[in-house]
C-alpha cells in the first residue's frame, strides 16, 4: 500500500527533522536502517518474490540501497545545517510523525487525526494479531496464507484445525489430508502465534507463524453470545445421515449444518475437518446447538449487527459491517463502524481497483460504505478494513497473470510521489491493476518520478509478483528485467545452460545468482572437474561464469560448473521417459560397487552400469579406474520405467553377438594363462576374436586343497586344453577348470527348461546362508538347498559343512516354474556319486601339479615314475628306521624314496643296509615318495617271475587276475590309509592294488569314515588302470551307496543283514547318564538305554559294570528315534538285558514290542531324565516318560526340603501309576500305593493324564483322593483371623486345613510355627465335588486325628474325658455339654467354632457372669474359651453357649425339660420362634425345646401364604404328634381338629413364656451355618433360606404329606458328607444334557425362590410397614442380616430429608450384618453409592470415597461392578467409559469385563476392534472362544451384523467342529431373518464330517428351522439329506 510521500524537504521544512531522526537510527542501527528503508518501500513486500517465498525483504540489490542510503544522508546533513536551532523541538515532533509512518493506532487515540492509514509491516506485526488472508499454497506440512501488505505467513498442519490437535480426525498416511480440506483461493482468518528471523546470514528475512485454530480466533466467544443471523466459522467434525455435526472450537457448545443447506449451497461433497462459514439460522438452547446454512449468497450479504456492547474480542477478519466514512488520509480514509470502532482502509484496498489521483472526491464525510474487517491489533486496538468488491463479495479478488508475463503499452494510471506508479495491465479478459515501485522504474536512479512518467502513459512492465489479497501484481520497468532467458524459477529447465553471478561461496558449495534474483546452488563436488581443496580461490564473489541446470526441484535449482557438462553436445537424460535404448549421453558417477557403478542424471535420473559393461580389464578393480563425481559417457542398455530403473554400460560399441557365436555357455574352450591375480587366473582363450576368461580359485580344482597348489604352480603361458564356459560377463568369460563339470558338461542345466525333478546333476556353490547353500549351475541357474535338505545330520552347521565354490552333485527336489526357483537336495543319501570321477580328478589334478613343479625345477630324472608302476616288485635298500616305519634308498634313482610301515613290514627284521624286494602300493609325484609293502601276500610271486629277474633293481609288475570287470563288488583289505583315499587289496583277485575315494564331492569338510589297516571292506570296480586313470585301479567303497539304499546295484548285493533281533559283537565308545553309545560293524553305531540293562530290577547306578572301550554282546531292538536330535546314520537301538541275550530267535518277532498297557495303582521303576521347576520327569522305557510332582515324590518331609538334590539325573525312582496320557505316552507316578478297583482304575472315572502346568479341572484328581489318606503338602497361604491354611497337594490341587484342625490339642495359638512354604504331613477328612465346579478339600494338621474318631454317641461321653476331640455331628451335641472353641466373632454376640462344620453363638449376656464393657476387646478373634452347651436345634444346625460358671440363673429363668416328660397327645402352648416357607419353628413355654410344625400341620384349610399369617413372637397352642428322644426333635400339630380333641388334657403352663432375648433386648434369631453350607448356599440364614440344599428341596417336596407319615431319619438324614456323595454319585452318572438341565431347573429354582423372598418381605412391609425410627429399629433388631429392610430403613430417613441419618444407617448396616453375608453387604454399598451419588458434595469425591472402602470389605470385582452399574443407570457416561478403563487394566484376565466395555463402546457408536484386539491380548487363551462369540453376539444385536458374521467366521475356521460355534451362529441369523443366508449357512453346517451326535444336533435344528419357516417341500429335503448322511456314513463304517 501506499506509504508516506518522500518529499523534499525545501517543500516540506517540517521534514527536515525527520531526516535528521532516519539518519541518527540509521548511525547507531544497521538493521534498522533496513527496515525503515523497508518501511518507505511497502509495495516490494509481494508474496511471490523469488529469492523470499516465506518472508518480506526488499528486492533491491546491496549497491542501489547504499545508493540510496547516500543520498538521504546527504539531503541529511544539509537539512541539518540549515534547522540546526530549531533540531530538538522539530526532532521530538518528527519522531512522532515517524511512528505514525511506522506504527499501528486504534480508537483509543486522542488528539489530532493520523496522516496515514494503518497497514501491517513486517516490524509491527506481532502476536496475537487477528489477520484475514488467502491461501497460496497447500503442502504436505503446511500452508501458506498471503497476508495484508504482500507478507506472506505458514501454518504449520497441528495449527490448521482443532480437530488436529485434539485427535478428533485421523490424517492420511501419505500426506494429502491438507490438500483434501484446504485449496488455493480460499480466504481464511488467522492469529498471528509468533514472529521470528530465520536462522540465515540474512537478518532482514522473517517467517510469521499463524494459526487458524477456532478456539483462539473466537476466544471470548459464549454461546450465549451466538445470535442468529451471525456468520460463524466452523469445522465439519463428522458427517451424519441429514447432516453435518460442526466443531467452534469450543466443547461448551456445537452446530449442525442440515443436509438441505448443504444442497442449497451448491457446495461440494463435505469432508471431515473440512472449514467452512455459515449463517446462524436458529439456535437450540436446550442443547446448545447452533444450526447453520452454508449458503454462499447469504454468507456474502449477511452483515454484522450492532451489538450493544460488543467487545473488541468478539471482531473477527472477514466480518462484514456497516460503515461511515469519517476522514479521508493521505494513503486512505477513516471508518467508524459498530458504534464504538473505528478503523482505516489503505488506497490498495478501495472500492475501485485503479483508483486515480482525485480518488479521495469519491469519499465524502458520512457516507455510508460496506466493510470487511482485515486485520485486527487487540494490544492497540488497530482496526484495517478493506472495501475490495471481490473481498466484500467473499471471494479471493482473481488473478489472470503470472510472474514474468511481458505486458507492452500498459497504462499509468497513479503516480506517486516518491514511491511509485499504478498501472493499467491489459490482461485478459480483464486488465490487472499492477505497482511498480520506484527503484523498479529504471535501472538508472530517477530523480523525479512525477517528471518521467505522467499519467496516461503506455509503458512496458514485467510481472515481478503477486499480492494474492489485494489482487495486485508487483511489477518491474528496468530495462535489465527484460534481458535473459531466465526470469523466474518457472524458466529454469534441466540441461539448459545458463550465466550466473557468485555471490557466495561456503563449505558445501557456491551460492549464484541467475538473472532476475533467481538463486542456485553449486555443490561442492561440481564446482570443478575434479576435487579442490580451496574452492574460493577457484570462485570468486562477484564472477560471472557459465553453468549447466542440473534440476529444479521446489524453487531449489542445483548446477554444474563440470567443463565436460557445460559443453557437452549429446542428449540430455531429465527423465525415465527420455531414455532410449542405445541413447549416449554424459553422466556423473554417484556411487561405485564390487558390482557395478551408479550413474546420476539430470533431474535425479539414475542408472546402474554393472562390472562386466564397465570396460574393464580382467582382474582390475572398478574403484581403480573410475572415481565419484567422474565425468563418463555411457549408453542406455535397457529401461523399465515402471520401476524407475534404466540399465547403461561403459562400452559403447557392442560385440557381445560375436562372443555369442564363438563361446556359448556350456561350451568348452581352451585358453592360455595370461597373468595372475589375487582372486582369479585370466587366460587368453583361443578363439577368432580376442576373448579373455578368468577362472576363480575355486574353479582350479574339485579339491580345495589341491585348487590353491594348482594356482601357486600356474605360470603364464601354460595351456588348458577343456576349460567349461560358466558365464559371459560383458566381452569376458567366466571359465571353470573343475574336472567334475568339465567331464559332465552336457548334463548342467543352462535354463529351467532343462531342470527335471528327482534328476541329480553337478554344480558348485556360489553362497551360503544361515538358512541353506545356493547352487550355481550354467550361466545364471541357481538352485537352493534348504538346511534340512543340505545334510543327512541336522546338528551340522553348513558354513563347515561347504564352501564356496565347492564341487556338489545335487538332486533336484522341486521346480517351480512359476516362480523361478529351484530346491535341491545335496544330502549324501541322495547325492553320492555312482562313480570314481570324483578320485580319478584327484589323481589326475595331482598328476599335472607334479609336471608343473617339475618344469621349475633341474630334474635329472624326469622318467623314474616309470620305474615304479603300481604293483610292482622293486628292490631297495634300507636307508634308516624310524619309530613309524623304514625308508629306503634306491641306487638308480638318488632322489626318490621308498617308505614302509610297521604294518608293511610283514615281520621282517628291518635292518639298516640290507636290501630288501616290496612291492609298490603308492606313488606321491610330488614328494616323490613310493610307499611299499613287505607283506608275503603282497609280494609272492610264481617261480617263474623270480627266474625272469634279470636284476635287483629289475621290476616286474604283477599282473592281477583276468576276472575284474568294471561295476563288479569284490571285497577288499585296507593296506593304506591315506589323507584323502584308500590303498585297498583284493584279496580274491591275486592280491591286486586298488584305490578308493575316503570322500565324496558333498561330505569333502565333513568327518570322514574312520578305517585301520587291515579292516575288511566291500568295494565295486568303477575303472580299470589305463592312462586317464593314471595306471590305477580305482573302486567305490559300498558305504556310500548304502546309506540310500540302493538295493538294485549290483554292489549293494553283499549288503550288511543287520536287522532288528540281530546279536552283534559291539564296542562301548562313550557312557553317559543315561545312555551308552556303541560301535559295531562297518560304521554302524548304537546306543544302550539305561533301561535297556537290567530285567526290572531296580540298580542305582547301571552303567557302573561297564567300561569305554569294553567289548559287549548285544541285541538290536530297534532303529533310533527319528525326532531325536541326536539321530545319526546307522544308529541303532540296543540292548543287552540277560532275557533279550538269551533268546533263541534273532529276528524281529522275538523282540518285545513297546506296549502302553498301564493301569493304574501298577508299580513302575523308572530313571531320572531332567528336574523342571516341580516336576522330576523319568524314563520308563525308550519310548515311555513318566513324570512324578514332588509333592507326590515321597511321604517323608525331609525329602521334599531338598527334593531338587535328591532327584539326580540318572537316579532310580520306583512309584505307582497315577494317571495315564495314552497319546503323549506318558505316565503320572505317586510314591504312595493306590486303592484300585477289579476295572483297573480309580474312582469311577478312567484315568486321563494331568500334563505338568495345564490348569485342568482336578475333579478327576480329586477322585483318586480319599477321606482318611495322609499326604504330604505344602503351605501356600496362611488366612488371617480364624481363616486357617490353605495348603497345596497336588500340581493344581489345594485342600483347607480349618482353624480347629490346626493342632492336636486346643491350644491358645493353634497358627505358631506355621509359614508359608513349610511343608506339612496332612490327613484327607472331606472331598467335596461340585457339577463342573472346584474341589473342595478339607485337611487337618492333628497327628492323633485317627485315634479318637468314635461313631458312639457323643452324648453319652463327655469333653472333660476326651479334652482334645471336635465333634463334627450335630446330633452329637446336647445341652449341658462341656465344650471348646475359638472365638469368630463378636457383634451382637460371640460367635466361636466348635469344629469345623459347626458353630456356636453365645448371647453377650451369658459371655461372663460379671458386666464385659468391650466385649470385642475381651474376647478377640482366635482366643480359645470353655463353655457349656444350653440349646441344640438339630434342624437348623443351631447351638446355643454360654460361658458362665454357674446357670442357676438360667434355670429360673426357663427350666430345662427334658424331652421324656413330653409325650405325643400333649397339647402344649408356645411362641413362634421363627417362620419359614415350610412350617413354624416353636420354643414350648417353660422349656429350652423346639419343635418344628410343618406347613401341613398349620391348619385344616390351606394356607396360601405362610409368611402373611404368622409372624416371630406370636403366641400359639399346638399338639405334639411326633417325639425323637434320641434326635431331640418334636413334631407338632396346630390344626383346629387336634386342639379341640385335646382342649382339657395335657395342657403345659403357659403363664411364663420363654423368651430369649439378652440383655440388651436383641431377639436371640441370629443363626450360625457351617462352612459346607457356605459354600452350597452363600449365605448365613442356615438352610431355610436357599433354594439350593437339597435337604430343603426334599422338605419342601412332602409339604403335603402328614408328618406322621414321614419318618424324621428319612427327613433330616442328610449331613453334608452324604449330600456330597449323593451330588458326586450325580455327576458320576448323568450325562452332559443332563447336567444342563439341572443346572438350568437349580438356577430357575434359585430365581423363584429369591423372588418369593422379596414378594414375602415386600408384602411383610406393605401389611404392617413401619412409620417411625422406632419401628423401623424393631425391625432391623429382628432381622439384622437383612439388607432389603436396612435399605427400606434409609429410604425411610431420606424420605424425612435427613441424609446424614441415612449414612449413619447405612454405617450401621455394614457393622451389623454377618461379614459371611457378602451378597448382603454389597446391596447396602450399592445403597450407599446411590445415596452419595445423589446428595454427595461434590458428588464424584463423595461416591469415590465409600468406592475406596467397599473395595477393602467386599469382592472388589464385584464392587467395581455395583459402581458400574450405578454410572450407567445415571448415564453418567464419561464416568462409565474412566470406570471401564480401569478394570480392563485391573481385571484384564476377566473375560466379563471385556463384555462390558465392548457393549459401552457399541452403546455409543464407536468403533470396537482396537479393544477386541486388546482383550486377545489378555485375556487367558482358553476364553477367547468365550469372548469372541460374545462380543459377535453384540455386534449382531447392537451394532453392524456383518462384523459379527466376520468373528464367527474366523472362529469356525480355527474350530470348524465346535457345534456350540454353529448353533450360536445360526440362531443370531435366524434372529435376524434372511432365509437365503440361513439355509447356506445350514448346508455348511450340515456338510461337515463331524461326529453322529453333533450331526443329529445340526439336522434336528435345520429340520426345526424348516418346520416353522418353509414349506413340505424343504422339510423333505432335510430329511432326505440326513438319511443321506446316515447311509454314508454306514457305507463307510
Amino acid at each position: 500500500m501506499a506509504g508516506r510521500p518522500n518529499k523534499s524537504p525545501k517543500k516540506k521544512p517540517r521534514d527536515g527533522p525527520k531526516h535528521q531522526s532516519f539518519k541518527k537510527i540509521s548511525k547507531t542501527n544497521h538493521e534498522s536502517k533496513e527496515a525503515t528503508g523497508r518501511k518507505v518501500l511497502p509495495v516490494v513486500m509481494e508474496d511471490d518474490a523469488p529469492d523470499f517465498p516465506r518472508g518480506g525483504k526488499s528486492v533491491l540489490s546491496r549497491q542501489e540501497e547504499d545508493e540510496v542510503r547516500a543520498e538521504v544522508d546527504a539531503e541529511f546533513e544539509a537539512e541539518e545545517r540549515e534547522l540546526k536551532k530549531t533540531r530538538k523541538t522539530k526532532h521530538k515532533k518528527s519522531y512522532a510523525t515517524e511512528e505514525d509512518l511506522g506504527s499501528l493506532f486504534g480508537a483509543g487515540i486522542t488528539g489530532k487525526l493520523p496522516r496515514f492509514a494503518n497497514r501491517i509491516t513486517l516490524k509491527n506485526v506481532s502476536p496475537g494479531m487477528k489477520l484475514w488472508g488467502v491461501i497460496c499454497e497447500v503442502n504436505q506440512t503446511d500452508l501458506v496464507v498471503s497476508l495484508p501488505g504482500g507478507l506472506r505467513g505458514v501454518v504449520r498442519a497441528s495449527e490448521a484445525s482443532d480437530l488436529f490437535s485434539e485427535n478428533e480426525v485421523k490424517q492420511d498416511t501419505d500426506g494429502n489430508y491438507l490438500s483434501s480440506i484446504f485449496y488455493i483461493g480460499q480466504l481464511v482468518s488467522c492469529l498471528v502465534l509468533q514472529v521470528n528471523d530465520d536462522k540465515m546470514e540474512d537478518k532482514g528475512k522473517k517467517k510469521i507463524w499463524l494459526s487458524l485454530r477456532l478456539s483462539l480466533l473466537h476466544k471470548g466467544l459464549t454461546f450465549d453470545a451466538v445470535q442468529e443471523g451471525m456468520i460463524l466459522s466452523a469445522y465439519v467434525k463428522s458427517i451424519e445421515d441429514h447432516g453435518c455435526i460442526l466443531h467452534f472450537g469450543f466443547a461448551s457448545f456445537s452446530g449442525f449444518l442440515p443436509i438441505k443447506a448443504q444442497t442449497d449451497s451448491g457446495d461440494a461433497k463435505m469432508i471431515t475437518g473440512q472449514l467452512l462459514q455459515g449463517v446462524v439460522r436458529s439456535i437450540d438452547k436446550a442443547r446448545r446447538v447452533v444450526y447453520l446454512s452454508s449458503d454462499p449468497d447469504m454468507v456474502s450479504k449477511c452483515v454484522t449487527k450492532d451489538l450493544k456492547g460488543i467487545s473488541i474480542d468478539l471482531l473477527v477478519p472477514g466480518m462484514m459491517v456497516n460503515a461511515r466514512v469519517e476522514s479521508t488520509l493521505e494513503n486512505g480514509i477513516m471508518l467508524s463502524f459498530l458504534t464504538y470502532f473505528t478503523g482505516t482502509v489503505d488506497i490498495f484496498h478501495m472500492q475501485t481497483s485503479f483508483p486515480a489521483t482525485n480518488w479521495s472526491e469519491n469519499y465524502s464525510r458520512n457516507k455510508k460504505v460496506n466493510a470487511r474487517i482485515l486485520f485486527i491489533d487487540p494490544s492497540t486496538r488497530a482496526v484495517g478494513l478493506t472495501m475490495n468488491p471481490h473481498l466484500l463479495y467473499n471471494k479471493a479478488p482473481p488473478c489472470h497473470v503470472k510472474i514474468g508475463d511481458i505486458y507492452d503499452g500498459s497504462r499509468v494510471v497513479r503516480v506517486d510521489k516518491g514511491l511509485g506508479l499504478l498501472l493499467e495491465i491489459p490482461s485478459a479478459p480483464l486488465p490487472t491493476p499492477a505497482y511498480v515501485g520506484i527503484f523498479d522504474v529504471a535501472d538508472e536512479k530517477v530523480q523525479k518520478l512525477e517528471k518521467k512518467f505522467k499519467a496516461g502513459n503506455n509503458v512496458r512492465v514485467r510481472i515481478h509478483g503477486l499480492r494474492h489479497l489485494e489482487g495486485i501484481a508487483v511489477g518491474v520497468l528496468k530495462a535489465s528485467a527484460f534481458e535473459g532467458s531466465v526470469f523466474s524459477h518457472s524458466d529454469v529447465k534441466p540441461g539448459m545452460v545458463v550465466k550466473a553471478k557468485v555471490i557466495a561461496v561456503e563449505s558445501f558449495g557456491a551460492i549464484v545468482q541467475l538473472s532476475s534474483a533467481v538463486k542456485a546452488l553449486c555443490p561442492l563436488p561440481h564446482m570443478s572437474e575434479f576435487d579442490i581443496a580451496k574452492p574460493r580461490k577457484k570462485f570468486k564473489i562477484g564472477a560471472e561464469l557459465v553453468f549447466r541446470v542440473l534440476g529444479c526441484k521446489s524453487k531449489r535449482i542445483t548446477v554444474t560448473h563440470k567443463k565436460t557438462l557445460v559443453k557437452s553436445k549429446l542428449g540430455i537424460l531429465s527423465s525415465y521417459a527420455d531414455a532410449t535404448d542405445g541413447l549416449v549421453t554424459h553422466g556423473w558417477i554417484t556411487k561405485i560397487e564390487k558390482h557395478g557403478c551408479f550413474v546420476r542424471f539430470y533431474n535425479g535420473v539414475q542408472g546402474f552400469a554393472p562390472r562386466y559393461e564397465l570396460g574393464l580389464e580382467l582382474g582390475c578393480d572398478a574403484s581403480s579406474m573410475y572415481h565419484v563425481g567422474q565425468v563418463v559417457k555411457c549408453r542406455v542398455v535397457s529401461i523399465i520405467p515402471a520401476s524407475r530403473r534404466i540399465n547403461l554400460s561403459f562400452i559403447l560399441s557392442s560385440v557381445r553377438a560375436a562372443v555369442d557365436d564363438i563361446a556359448k555357455v556350456g561350451s568348452l574352450v581352451s585358453g592360455i594363462v595370461e597373468r595372475l591375480t589375487p582372486e582369479a587366473v585370466i587366460v587368453h582363450v583361443k578363439a577368432k576374436v580376442n576373448l579373455k576368461g578368468s577362472i576363480s580359485t575355486e574353479h582350479l580344482a574339485d579339491h580345495q586343497g589341491h585348487a590353491a597348489l594348482m594356482k601357486s604352480t600356474l605360470k603364464p603361458g601354460y595351456e588348458f586344453d577343456q576349460l567349461l564356459v560358466l558365464d559371459l560377463n560383458g566381452n569376458n568369460l567366466i571359465l571353470s577348470a573343475k574336472y567334475s563339470l568339465i567331464n559332465s558338461a552336457n548334463q548342467i542345466p543352462v535354463d529351467l527348461a532343462e531342470v527335471h525333478p528327482n534328476s541329480v546333476v553337478p554344480g558348485y556353490v556360489c553362497n551360503i546362508i544361515d538358512t541353506g547353500c545356493f547352487v550355481r549351475f550354467l550361466g545364471r541357474l541357481t538352485g537352493f538347498s534348504p538346511k534340512n535338505k543340505a545334510t543327512d545330520s541336522a546338528r551340522v552347521n553348513l558354513s563347515e559343512a561347504f564352501y564356496i565354490g565347492q564341487s556338489v552333485r545335487s538332486k533336484i527336489v522341486n521346480v517351480n516354474g512359476e516362480m523361478g526357483r529351484i530346491t535341491l537336495s545335496l544330502k549324501q543319501s541322495s547325492c553320492y556319486s555312482t562313480d570314481a570321477s570324483f578320485l580319478q580328478g584327484h589323481f589326475l589334478l595331482e598328476e599335472k601339479v607334479a609336471r608343473l613343479q617339475m618344469s621349475e625345477s633341474v630334474v635329472t630324472d624326469a622318467n623314474w615314475v616309470e620305474s615304479f608302476k603300481t604293483g610292482s616288485i622293486v628292490e631297495g635298500e634300507i636307508h634308516q628306521s624310524k619309530d613309524f616305519g623304514v625308508v629306503l634308498s634306491f641306487k638308480e634313482h638318488n632322489d626318490v624314496f621308498g617308505f614302509i610301515s610297521h604294518y608293511h613290514l610283514g615281520g621282517t627284521s628291518a635292518e639298516i643296509g640290507s636290501v630288501v624286494r616290496a612291492v609298490v602300493l603308492d606313488i606321491s609325484l610330488a614328494e616323490r615318495l613310493v610307499d611299499l609293502s613287505l607283506k608275503p601276500e603282497l609280494v609272492h610271486r610264481s617261480k617263474e617271475d623270480v627266474s625272469n629277474c634279470q636284476t635287483p633293481k629289475k621290476k616286474r609288475k604283477r599282473e592281477p587276475s583276468m576276472d575284474l570287470e568294471v561295476h563288479k563288488t569284490v571285497k577288499a583289505t585296507v593296506e593304506m590309509v591315506k589323507e584323502n583315499y584308500l590303498v585297498l587289496s583284493l584279496p580274491e583277485h591275486n592280491n591286486a592294488i586298488g584305490y578308493a575315494s575316503l570322500t565324496d564331492y558333498n561330505t569333502q569338510k565333513l568327518p570322514q569314515e574312520h578305517l585301520v589297516n587291515g579292516q575288511s571292506v566291500l568295494a565295486t570296480i568303477e575303472a580299470l588302470p589305463s592312462p586317464l586313470t593314471t595306471g590305477r585301479l580305482l573302486l567305490l567303497l559300498n558305504s556310500h551307496s548304502e546309506v540310500a539304499g540302493a538295493s538294485s546295484s549290483k554292489r549293494a548285493k553283499k549288503r550288511s543283514s543287520y536287522n532288528v533281533g540281530s546279536l552283534v559283537e559291539a564296542e562301548i565308545t562313550d557312557i553317559k547318564p543315561l545312555e551308552m553309545s556303541l560301535k559295531f560293524g562297518i560304521g554302524f553305531r548304537g546306543r544302550v538305554h539305561i533301561t535297556e540293562v537290567n530285567d526290572g530290577k531296580i540298580v542305582e547306578d547301571p552303567f557302573s559294570k561297564f567300561k569305554i572301550g569294553q567289548l559287549l554282546t548285544a541285541r538290536i531292538v530297534g532303529m533310533a528315534n527319528q525326532s531325536e536330535k541326536t539321530k545319526k546314520i546307522n544308529r541303532w537301538e540296543l540292548s543287552v538285558r540277560p532275557t533279550l541275550l538269551s533268546g533263541a530267535g534273532d529276528g524281529e518277532g522275538s523282540i518285545a514290542k513297546d506296549s502302553f498297557d498301564f493301569s493304574t495303582g501298577q508299580c513302575v521303576t523308572g530313571y531320572v531324565v531332567k528336574v523342571v521347576g516341580e516336576w522330576v520327569w523319568l524314563a520308563v522305557s525308550r519310548h515311555l516318560k513318566a513324570c512324578v510332582f514332588f509333592l507326590d515324590s515321597s511321604t517323608e518331609l525331609s525329602e521334599l526340603q531338598e527334593f531338587q538334590n535328591i532327584f539326580h539325573v540318572g537316579k532310580a525312582f520306583t512309584g505307582y501309576v497315577f494317571s495315564v496320557n495314552k497319546e503323549k505316552k506318558l505316565l503320572r507316578l505317586v510314591s504312595r500305593p493306590l486303592c484300585v478297583v477289579s476295572n483297573g482304575k480309580l474312582g469311577n472315572e478312567t484315568v486321563n493324564m494331568d500334563d505338568p502346568g495345564s490348569t485342568n479341572s482336578n475333579k478327576g484328581v480329586a477322585e483318586h483322593i480319599h477321606k482318611g489318606d495322609i499326604l504330604c503338602g505344602r503351605i501356600t497361604k496362611i488366612f488371617p483371623g480364624v481363616g486357617g491354611l490353605h495348603v497345596q497337594i497336588g500340581p493344581h490341587l489345594y485342600g483347607k486345613v480349618h482353624f480347629t484342625e490346626l493342632a492336636d490339642k486346643w491350644a491358645p495359638n493353634p497358627l505358631l510355627g506355621y509359614h508359608e512354604g513349610k511343608f506339612v504331613k496332612c490327613e484327607v477328612l472331606e472331598i467335596g465335588n461340585t457339577v463342573n465346579g472346584p474341589v473342595h478339600v478339607d485337611l487337618s494338621l492333628r497327628t492323633c486325628l485317627g485315634g479318637i474318631r468314635s461313631q458312639k454317641s457323643v452324648g453319652q461321653v463327655d469333653d472333660v474325658d476326651f479334652p482334645n476331640k471336635r465333634v463334627e455331628n450335630i446330633e452329637d451335641f446336647h445341652p449341658n455339654m462341656a465344650v471348646k472353641g475359638y472365638v469368630k466373632n463378636v457383634s451382637k454376640g460371640c460367635f466361636i467354632m466348635l469344629s469345623r462344620k459347626i458353630d456356636a453363638k453365645i448371647l453377650l449376656s451369658n459371655l461372663s457372669d460379671g458386666f464385659i464393657e468391650n466385649p470385642e476387646k475381651e474376647f478377640p478373634v482366635g482366643k480359645l474359651v470353655n463353655g457349656k452347651v444350653l440349646s441344640v436345634e438339630p434342624l437348623s444346625k443351631r447351638v446355643e453357649v454360654t460361658l458362665k460358671s454357674a446357670t442357676s440363673s438360667g434355670a429360673s429363668k426357663s427350666g430345662l425339660v427334658d424331652l421324656s416328660s413330653l409325650h405325643v397327645g400333649d397339647v402344649i402352648s408356645g411362641r413362634i420362634r421363627r417362620v419359614e416357607t415350610y412350617g413354624l419353628f416353636i420354643i414350648i413355654d417353660n422349656t429350652n425345646v423346639v419343635g418344628l410344625c410343618h406347613l401341613s400341620e398349620l391348619s385344616d384349610d390351606h394356607i396360601d401364604n405362610i409368611e402373611s399369617k404368622y409372624r416371630a413372637g406370636d403366641s400359639v397352642v399346638a399338639k405334639v404328634l411326633k417325639v425323637d428322644e434320641e434326635r431331640h426333635r418334636i413334631s407338632l400339630g396346630m390344626k383346629s381338629s387336634y386342639i379341640r380333641d385335646d382342649t382339657s388334657s395335657h395342657v403345659l403352663s403357659d403363664q411364663n413364656k420363654f423368651e430369649a432375648v439378652d440383655g440388651n433386648g436383641s431377639s436371640d434369631d441370629s443363626q450360625i451355618s457351617t462352612p459346607e453350607e457356605s459354600s452350597l448356599r452363600g449365605s448365613q440364614d442356615a438352610v431355610f433360606e436357599s433354594g439350593e440344599n437339597p435337604i430343603l428341596a426334599e422338605a419342601e417336596s412332602r409339604a403335603s404329606i402328614m408328618p406322621l407319615e414321614v419318618a424324621l431319619d428319612d427327613m433330616e438324614d442328610s449331613d453334608s458328607e452324604n449330600i456330597i456323595s449323593r451330588a458326586q454319585e450325580h455327576v458320576n452318572e448323568a450325562d452332559s444334557l443332563a447336567e444342563k438341565n439341572k443346572r438350568r431347573a437349580k438356577r430357575k429354582q434359585k430365581e423363584e425362590r429369591e423372588k418369593e423372598i422379596v414378594a414375602a418381605e415386600a408384602r411383610l412391609l406393605a401389611k404392617d410397614k413401619p412409620t417411625t425410627a422406632d419401628e423401623f429399629e424393631k425391625l432391623v433388631r429382628s432381622s439384622p442380616n437383612s439388607s432389603f429392610v436396612w435399605i427400606k430403613y434409609m429410604d425411610f430417613a431420606l424420605s424425612l430429608s435427613d441424609v446424614e441419618k441415612a449414612r449413619s444407617i447405612a454405617e450401621r448396616a455394614l457393622r451389623t450384618i454377618n461379614i459371611r453375608e457378602e451378597a448382603e453387604k454389597l446391596n447396602i454399598w450399592v445403597a450407599y453409592f446411590n445415596i452419595e451419588n445423589e446428595y454427595g458434595n461434590p458428588r464424584q469425591e463423595a461416591v469415590m470415597k465409600v468406592f475406596q472402602r467397599a473395595l477393602q470389605y467386599s469382592d472388589p470385582k464385584k464392587v467395581h461392578f455395583a459402581l458400574l452399574g450405578l454410572y450407567e443407570r445415571t448415564e453418567q457416561q464419561n464416568l462409565v467409559d474412566e470406570l471401564l478403563e480401569k478394570m480392563v487394566k485391573k481385571y484384564k484376565h476377566s473375560c466379563k469385563v471385556w463384555l462390558r466395555r465392548v457393549q459401552s463402546l457399541l452403546k455409543q457408536g464407536k468403533d470396537v476392534q482396537p479393544t477386541v484386539n486388546r482383550a486377545l491380548l489378555s485375556l487367558p487363551r482358553n476364553k477367547h472362544i468365550k469372548f469372541i462369540s460374545q462380543t459377535a453376539i453384540l455386534e449382531f444385536k447392537c451394532a453392524v451384523p456383518d462384523r459379527g458374521r466376520t468373528m464367527f467366521e474366523g472362529m469356525l475356521r480355527e474350530y470348524p467342529k465346535r457345534t456350540d460355534l454353529w448353533s450360536i451362529y445360526l440362531d443370531q441369523e435366524i434372529r435376524l431373518g434372511d432365509v437365503e443366508f440361513i439355509r447356506a449357512l445350514f448346508e455348511r453346517a450340515t456338510s461337515l464330517s463331524l461326529p453322529p451326535k453333533k450331526m443329529k444336533f445340526l439336522f434336528k435344528k435345520y429340520l426345526e428351522y424348516e418346520k416353522s419357516q418353509g414349506d413340505d417341500e424343504r422339510v423333505e429335503y432335510v430329511k432326505k439329506k440326513a438319511m443321506e448322511y446316515v447311509e454314508s456314513s454306514l457305507t463307510g463304517s
